[in-house]
């Protein structure tokens, strides 16, 4: 087997210098100073590293697009989680600003990831933003390879090394279970989100870090973010602990299903079982009783998912991960 080919964070590593800086010495950038300019060449020339002529025309021959890649079918874009519109609403707002086209591209397939691939080499975007990744999804550090400029939203499982944006999801989590906590509840169970994906790992993280401070005992049961999920996991949870009292969960569908779910077992919300959510979206304030979640800022999150990616495709430096806040929204039901 031959020996792999060098990629633009071996020079990078070898140069002492950032990813950003490399492709804008490789792409013939005058922006960049003499003696690093020279160690960057010495590095390439030293592991005979081959500039891609792809990622090159990102540089010289703009094409004012693009791509944001969502990793879900087009059933759940489409759904009623005000997450994917919120994302893309916070994107074309700051796109709109920079005069840029928005190319909206689903990759719920191993052939649809191909066709992104083969699109993003071609130069048909500036960069490309990927959100809701599943997993170590390959795509984002595929496409780094490459030589596209790339961001995600939401940190990137697996040894990625791709600049994300993200939301405190863990100090979210542990806000809400400190709130049941204050509150006097004794049995808090949360309904987790999905294990592939870091805002159900970190939610689920948060949830039992709090928990364990208190001491008292985890009680888990896990949906995907639908509401339909929310009341079938809540159903297993009273089946498991019919003397719960509380529950967390870590998405405001989950919790409208949820909620359905302890209406039919005749709970009262809050007096017999308090329920929090997370996402703070506009349903959060129509439940009955409504909603007591914790708030992402879902359209800022987008905004700033644009903002780096349009820095790093203009051959800019960016910080590896930004984190937003959360914040405690509290209504009737905890």
């Amino acid at each position: 087997m031959g020996r792999a080919r060098p990629t633009l964070e071996k020079v990078a590593l070898r140069a002492g210098v950032s990813r950003a800086t490399v492709s804008r010495v490789v792409n013939g950038s005058t922006t960049v100073a003499p003696d690093i300019r020279d160690s960057v060449l010495r590095a390439v020339q030293e592991l005979g590293y081959v500039p891609n002529h792809a990622a090159r025309s990102l540089v010289t021959q703009r094409t004012n697009s693009i791509a944001l890649v969502l990793p879900e079918p087009s059933t759940r874009v489409f759904s009623d989680d005000q997450f994917f519109p919120g994302i893309i609403r916070g994107v074309s707002q700051e796109l709109e600003v920079a005069e840029k086209q928005l190319v909206l591209m689903m990759a719920s397939s191993a052939a649809s990831h191909d066709r992104i691939e083969q699109y993003a080499m071609a130069g048909h975007v500036d960069g490309v933003m990927v959100a809701s990744v599943h997993g170590a999804d390959p795509l984002p550090a595929t496409l780094t390879r490459m030589g596209v400029p790339v961001v995600c939203n939401g940190r990137p499982l697996g040894r990625s090394t791709v600049p994300y944006v993200d939301v405190d999801s863990v100090g979210g989590a542990a806000a809400a279970v400190r709130h049941l906590v204050d509150a006097g509840r004794q049995r808090i169970a949360t309904i987790a989100g999905p294990q592939d994906m870091v805002a159900g790992i970190d939610r689920l993280a948060g949830y039992r870090t709090e928990l364990r401070g208190s001491a008292r005992r985890s009680i888990v049961a896990v949906g995907d973010f639908t509401r339909e999920s929310g009341a079938m996991a809540m159903r297993q949870l009273l089946e498991d602990d019919p003397q719960l009292d509380a529950v967390f969960v870590a998405s405001d569908l989950m919790a409208h299903g949820a909620l359905g779910a302890l209406r039919v077992a005749g709970r009262r919300v809050p007096d017999d079982v308090a329920v929090i959510g997370f996402d703070d979206i506009e349903l959060a304030r129509y439940t009955e009783p409504p909603l007591t979640t914790v708030r992402q800022p879902i359209v800022d999150l987008g905004r700033e998912l644009a903002r780096q990616l349009l820095r790093l495709a203009g051959g800019e430096d960016i910080e590896p991960f930004v984190v937003l806040p959360t914040e405690m929204v509290v209504r009737e039901s905890a």
